[in-house]
């Protein structure tokens, strides 16, 4: 099924050269397919294309007519070299490029520094509830994810299975990020089981029998493969002292239960409110990336309250997989509210109508989309 997203990475590439970079199967191909129609494509992972420009990156130069307005390369991690010929056609021939990857490892090492700030980066995610429009199903998504080649499975979770495998094979073992994949794989099991958690990276590299100092290396490469995300603390309360440790997020719910071996997420369990949660993170983060504009953090005292989201310092969310509010679900953003630093307190929840508790702002989830995810 054909759907249309939010990000125009067409008008962004009429300025300048843009990377585009987002993990397999989020519709990078398909995307250029929609917005570039007419325009040519190399795409390296055909071998034909791979083979004549590893022998021959200049090879790149001397095809160039003088004509090309734009140039796509698709897969451009595969050939990092190629982004010297990109250079010198962006500075000599004032030619723009399009260049995608699934990951940006090999180039934050050995190319982007040569662009020296002459290509913008894009990030394409998993589908948002606006690209969806009429296929959007809450449900289906705290299960299966948004990742487009799943969403639409009639298989999902053997595509899931597949993914993951892809993923260790391409992303991890062939940019040789680690030697030990066995390893590796157990540590994105464990991983898993704390999405959307503070990282306690004593108890996770125990659970995953690997060092620290390993751990903490896993977890920068499934930032650098755009497989998680990593949210910072909000530490301007002064009342209450705020922790410092970071939560992180795997970038899609379905791949997040996969690896927890969880094919069901019962409505009113544990599992629901977290799931409902990393899923509103996902909508967040798209929209700050989509936009160019935005801040999001969480807010932990040491004491204990907790506030899920801070968004663009003005604004804390709180998320409750709940059709019934109850003054106790409130306390987090109580305490936080009597910092005084932010505008607006809301409890994002299943609640029939909006209603304002004592400054709070209990919200509808489709009343939340309506007014900050569109």
């Amino acid at each position: 099924m054909q759907i249309k997203r939010l990000l125009n990475i067409k008008n962004a590439t009429e300025k300048k050269s843009c990377f585009l970079f987002g993990p397999r199967q989020t519709g990078k191909t398909s995307l250029i397919e929609q917005q570039f129609a007419n325009h040519k494509v190399i795409d390296l992972l055909m071998s034909e294309n791979f083979r004549k420009y590893s022998a021959r990156p200049e090879r790149l130069r001397e095809e160039v007519t003088g004509e090309e307005e734009l140039i796509i390369i698709d897969e451009i991690q595969r050939l990092p070299e190629l982004l010297n010929e990109v250079h010198y056609l962006i500075e000599k021939k004032k030619i723009n490029f399009l260049l995608t990857g699934s990951s940006a490892k090999k180039l934050r090492k050995q190319g982007i520094n040569l662009l020296g700030g002459r290509a913008r980066s894009k990030i394409l995610h998993p589908f948002t509830r606006l690209e969806l429009a009429n296929e959007f199903d809450l449900k289906k998504v705290l299960t299966i994810g948004l990742i487009p080649s799943i969403y639409f499975s009639d298989s999902p979770w053997e595509d899931l299975d597949a993914y993951v495998g892809d993923y260790l094979k391409t992303e991890i073992a062939a940019e040789g990020a680690t030697r030990n994949i066995p390893a590796f794989s157990r540590f994105l099991e464990v991983a898993a089981l704390c999405n959307g958690q503070m990282i306690n990276y004593s108890q996770i590299a125990s659970d995953s029998e690997v060092k620290i100092s390993t751990l903490r290396n896993y977890f920068e490469i499934l930032k650098e493969t755009l497989i998680a995300y990593e949210l910072e603390a909000w530490q301007k309360s002064k009342t209450r002292k705020a922790i410092q440790t970071s939560k992180f997020y795997f970038f899609d719910l379905g791949l997040a239960h996969f690896l927890q071996n969880r094919r069901v997420v019962g409505s009113g369990t544990p599992e629901y409110g977290q799931a409902f949660e990393a899923y509103l993170f996902h909508e967040l983060i798209t929209k700050i990336d989509y936009t160019g504009t935005g801040t999001i953090h969480y807010w932990r005292s040491t004491s204990g309250f907790e506030v899920d989201f801070i968004l663009n310092e003005q604004m804390a969310i709180e998320v409750k997989a709940k059709k019934t509010i109850h003054t106790h679900d409130l306390k987090g953003l109580k305490a936080l509210q009597e910092e005084k630093k932010l505008k607006r307190y809301i409890c994002v929840c299943f609640e029939k109508e909006k209603r304002v508790i004592e400054g709070i702002e209990v919200t509808p989830f489709e009343v939340f989309a309506e007014e900050f995810l569109t």
